[in-house]
């Protein structure tokens, strides 16, 4: 059977002497493995529809198992995304991220929506730390494991300073705070800051003006609740890890 999909290669690796099989984000079947064919030759017509972060319009073949392409259209390259060290890094967590914390059913038109978006925000130079932490907020809601920040988890009171239970999934008032002794302590800035992320589409993510000490905090936030509910070693973030170690 013939499909047509818009798509974003989120894996890219060899098959045989001249192929590749990718694996796409599409915008209407989740992920779809697809064998491209002759991709690895210089000469390929196909080769630039194979090379991770594109976005493009795939024709492929399918009975069972992976898909066969046949023909396709690059709708945005990305290739800014593979010439830069530190947005390769970012983009290659984004997309690692999707491919391995998300099942089937947690995939959709939206989900593939914010990959998108959030590529094209890195593409555009965009903060990247508060790029990739939005989008971390946006996979663990998407894998149902988004905290609850509205109000304190044990007695409803908003006001007053906050912690996160990380366990607990959600923010513990002063009052409260003694029921998990590892909750991380808020400043004002990063429980907003946590709160936009939990409703902001990525889609209209701005320019996002933060100091570089609430960054952190957030990244230690988000580092404990990805670890706690999702538990990935991933390569990508490794990467990053190292990049941030010798301040590449």
């Amino acid at each position: 059977m013939q499909y047509r999909v818009e798509g974003i290669v989120i894996r890219s690796m060899d098959y045989g002497e001249g192929n590749k099989i990718i694996t796409l984000l599409t915008n209407t079947h989740g992920k779809i493995g697809i064998v491209v064919r002759g991709a690895k030759k210089l000469k390929s017509r196909h080769g630039s529809l194979a090379q991770l972060f594109t976005y493009g319009e795939y024709l492929f073949f399918r009975n069972s198992g992976l898909g066969t392409l046949t023909h396709g259209e690059i709708i945005e390259s990305h290739h800014v995304l593979r010439e830069q060290l530190d947005k390769t890094a970012y983009s290659s967590y984004a997309v690692e991220l999707v491919d391995r914390a998300l099942q089937e059913e947690d995939l959709g038109s939206f989900m593939f929506e914010q990959l998108k978006a959030c590529l094209t925000a890195i593409s555009e130079g965009k903060d990247l730390l508060i790029t990739i932490q939005l989008f971390e907020m946006k996979i663990l809601a998407a894998a149902g494991y988004a905290p609850d920040l509205s109000a304190c988890i044990s007695c409803s009171n908003e006001n007053g300073p906050m912690a996160l239970s990380v366990r607990g999934g959600g923010i513990l008032c002063g009052r409260c705070r003694y029921k998990d002794t590892s909750a991380i302590e808020l400043s004002e800035g990063a429980l907003k800051l946590l709160r936009l992320f939990w409703q902001l589409d990525m889609r209209r993510l701005g320019n996002i003006q933060v100091k570089d000490e609430t960054k952190q905090q957030l990244k230690h936030i988000m580092r404990s609740l990805m670890d706690t509910h999702l538990g990935l070693q991933l390569k990508s973030r490794s990467f990053l890890d190292q990049m941030d170690r010798y301040s590449l």
